[in-house]
């Protein structure tokens, strides 16, 4: 290690500047301090220091922005970031800029000083750049700031210029697509399609040709020529979720085109190149289904190249306030009249073990924005809503023997009355049928322990009809039964 090295820290937080230059000082590096941008920037261009360490948020200038600047004069400088701005927008533009590592705050100071022996030892070579992604800070598509996702964060940030295989687990509703968009709308590929396949809600006998196409004629009912995801996909990304549930012979094609990049349509003869970045998600344990010989052990190699385990929403409790935050301004944006849970709510939430994670926590916040009266949601209403009975007549106003026309009319005709003089906004019936569809067909699905068959002709429903109404209202099922 080089001990005579200079290290270049500007945080506008004197506290944060004093505690850094001790710990670094301690581990035998010469260390300025300023707390501002143009004083770092004066220094970086005069040529001092050989590492820098700044923060986002400074009096004059983001160190974002300072990032671009730094490395167009001195492209050599390692820069690490550091941020109380803790979102996968930051470690995504951190990354993107040219820094190399980003540590959100609070840190551990020990991490800081092995970041920066790393950085000051590492071989020099510049990693990939993926260009300028969103700027929107609104419309981030993973929300929370939790270590589990801070971690999260920074790997998704490392793989924006990279083509690289990514396989996503978790358990159901945790946000695999969601992970999988954000590689796809923050990478190099972003201007390419995003298609998103799950493989347990297709037939066996069709996933083949919903992959990679088939020819006219290629078997029966095939009247003609169709593409499949991967030729849909071409030059963006393909999404294959569930994958724990292809079957084999789909294994193997898969694991053709991947070792080979290229593939042949069912039925056809011409090999087509495959230009897609492959991310995989699961909910099931593939070393379980491998050791099963129900999942290809060659092929689980080849998916999972750089694995990201989405944690269970009961392991970032934490996160729950900003998440419901989140949600019901996403309602209100729908025209669902406006609420706020009180801090005694808010606390049973965090306490809740949420088997459905952030899909039960957002179905939830959907269920009290459409059918409660109050303004200010309290724990009588979430104690209700989380035991699986019927709310209490003060929290709901619910009417004993009453019948669910009279039920659905009276929260209607509050709804309509929240709004006083006005309107609500256009679409209520699509609104209002989803909120009715989704419990309905999710309840069928239950009881024939997920038989697509039989949960269609109880409802009355043509199969295909049923299959499209599970995609559009994303609604989990997998063979034998929920997930």
């Amino acid at each position: 290690m080089n001990t005579t090295s200079t290290i270049l820290v500007a945080d506008d937080d004197r506290g944060i500047r004093t505690v850094l230059a001790q710990a670094l000082g301690r581990a035998g590096y010469e260390v300025r301090t300023t707390g501002n941008a143009s004083t770092l920037w004066r220094w970086v261009s005069e040529g001092e220091g050989d590492l820098v360490i700044t923060d986002v948020v400074m009096p004059d200038e983001s160190g974002l922005d300072l990032l671009p600047r730094i490395k167009k004069i001195r492209p050599d400088m390692r820069i690490i970031v550091m941020s109380a701005q803790n979102t996968l927008l930051t470690a995504v533009k951190a990354t993107q800029r040219g820094a190399f590592e980003y540590l959100p705050k609070p840190f551990d100071l020990k991490e800081l000083v092995a970041v920066v022996n790393r950085a000051l030892t590492a071989p020099r070579n510049n990693p990939a750049d993926g260009g300028e992604g969103p700027e929107d800070e609104e419309k981030l598509p993973l929300i929370g700031r939790s270590p589990a996702m801070q971690e999260i964060y920074r790997t998704l940030a490392r793989l924006m210029g990279t083509d690289l295989t990514v396989m996503i687990t978790g358990e159901s509703g945790t946000g695999k697509e969601l992970v999988a968009r954000a590689l796809h709308n923050y990478g190099k590929r972003r201007n390419g399609p995003f298609v998103a396949i799950n493989m347990a809600a297709i037939p066996r006998e069709l996933i083949e040709s919903e992959l990679f196409g088939h020819e006219k004629g290629a078997f029966t009912g095939a009247t003609q020529r169709a593409a499949g995801r991967f030729e849909q996909a071409e030059g963006g990304t393909l999404f294959l979720d569930e994958i724990g549930d292809m079957p084999p012979e789909a294994q193997t094609r898969l694991l053709r085109v991947l070792q080979e990049g290229e593939y042949t349509t069912v039925g056809g003869r011409t090999p087509i190149r495959a230009n897609v970045r492959i991310v995989a998600a699961t909910h099931r344990d593939l070393t379980q289904l491998i050791r099963q010989g129900l999942f290809r052990e060659d092929l689980f190699y080849r998916l999972n190249v750089v694995p990201i385990r989405l944690p269970p929403l009961r392991e970032r409790a934490e996160d729950i306030p900003e998440l419901v935050r989140h949600f019901l301004s996403l309602a209100a944006q729908e025209g669902l009249p406006a609420k706020t849970i009180d801090a005694q709510a808010m606390d049973r939430l965090k306490r809740h073990r949420w088997p459905g994670n952030v899909r039960e926590l957002e179905n939830l916040v959907r269920r009290l924005a459409a059918l409660y009266s109050q303004e200010v949601i309290g724990i009588e209403v979430i104690e209700a809503e989380l035991a699986g009975g019927m709310p209490t007549v003060d929290a709901m106003g619910a009417v004993e023997g009453e019948g669910l026309s009279s039920t659905v009319e009276r929260h209607l005709r509050e709804y309509f009355n929240s709004h006083g003089d006005n309107l609500p906004p256009p679409g209520v019936y699509d609104r209002v049928l989803r909120e009715v569809e989704r419990p309905l067909i999710t309840l069928a699905l239950e009881a024939t322990r997920g038989n697509q068959i039989k949960a269609a002709q109880i409802l009355g429903l043509n199969r295909n009809t049923l299959r499209k109404k599970i995609r559009d209202l994303d609604i989990p099922v997998a063979r034998g039964g929920l997930k």
